[in-house]
């Protein structure tokens, strides 16, 4: 894809299937009345205008609402393997991108302040980047284009933390006061303190 030369793109992962949720929890809404995902995807998109999603081809009503939000979709039967066949699949499809920043659907409690603090630091010349709040490592995480070949390469379910288990000297931490970046929604009761 041309238009993603010289971008950082955004990548929001949204193909699991909500098993411990109990329903399509990307599609629940919020308090007020946003659809998960498409609240992830607004911040997502305010940062990164050119974001890219990966889902699996029975999602159709998440596809129709993240296309109305501006996010590239693409269907991937792989998607159904894990969170990283779904990654690669997203890399791949930005491949010409300077970085990617992977966010993922289920955590629409993030603030813009905090992506642009990420997207900065990976313009600044980090090689990996991620928040941490109170001590904590969270997300989204920023790749710069070194990555690549790793990303694109990924499989299955293991995603892309063992990329940064494996070199923690790449990655560049930067403290924020964001709960948001650990606050991922796994089970109804996660949305209580909402």
């Amino acid at each position: 894809m041309s238009r993603t030369t010289g971008e950082l793109v955004g990548i929001l992962l949204a193909g699991g299937c909500s098993r411990r949720f109990g329903a399509d929890k990307l599609l629940h809404r919020l308090r007020d009345g946003t659809p998960m995902a498409i609240a992830s995807a607004r911040t997502l998109i305010a940062v990164c205008p050119h974001s890219v999603s990966v889902l699996r081809p029975q999602q159709t009503e998440l596809r129709r609402l993240l296309t109305d939000t501006a996010v590239d979709v693409r269907l991937a039967p792989e998607a159904e393997a894990g969170m990283g066949s779904s990654l690669a699949c997203a890399v791949r499809a930005s491949a010409d991108a300077e970085g990617w920043l992977v966010a993922l659907a289920d955590m629409p409690f993030l603030t813009a302040a905090t992506l642009h603090s990420l997207l900065q630091a990976l313009r600044n010349g980090a090689d990996i980047v991620a928040p941490v709040y109170r001590g904590r490592r969270g997300h989204p995480v920023g790749f710069s284009r070194r990555w690549f070949a790793e990303l694109a390469g990924l499989q299955g379910d293991v995603g892309a933390r063992r990329i940064l288990d494996d070199h923690p000297r790449s990655v560049t931490l930067i403290a924020l006061d964001d709960p948001g970046v650990q606050r991922d929604i796994d089970t109804p009761d996660d949305l209580r303190i909402e």
